[in-house]
């Protein structure tokens, strides 16, 4: 990863997504934003990471940034029961990656879903994403 790879990845973990995760703990964030839980894969322990919103009906759709180098990535293919939280209600499913798809083309839908907010955050995946690979959590009804 490039030197500016790793001021992103700094930022990400240290500044953005701890205030983010708080934001989306309380149900506070912006409707463009997720709370994905997924359970460690050596831990067992749960792990939260901030995530774009992309509930639509029964599903849930995400695009991870750097494909199946992610760590909630390679969290839920050991374990794929997560549970995502979007504003103030917890959801149940079971997660399915879709490494064919186009994720570029998937996350600019998600983007365009989510308003203003959604689309400048998708300028920044688009400008930092390395091997994006589609997600679709299937929710438990």
């Amino acid at each position: 990863m490039a030197k500016g790879g790793n001021l992103q990845r700094f930022l990400e973990k240290y500044a953005f997504n701890p205030v983010m995760r708080l934001l989306l703990r309380l149900g506070l964030a912006p409707r463009a934003f997720a709370l994905l839980e997924t359970t460690g894969r050596r831990s067992g322990a749960r792990r939260l990471t901030p995530i774009g919103n992309g509930l639509d009906g029964s599903a849930f759709w995400l695009v991870s940034e750097h494909g199946t180098g992610c760590d909630y990535v390679k969290n839920l293919v050991v374990n794929p029961k997560v549970r995502v939280k979007v504003r103030r209600t917890w959801y149940c499913g079971t997660a399915a990656l879709f490494p064919d798809e186009d994720g570029f083309t998937r996350r600019r839908v998600l983007d365009n879903a989510n308003g203003i907010i959604g689309r400048a955050d998708g300028v920044i995946f688009r400008a930092s994403a390395s091997t994006p690979v589609t997600i679709l959590i299937d929710l438990e009804a």
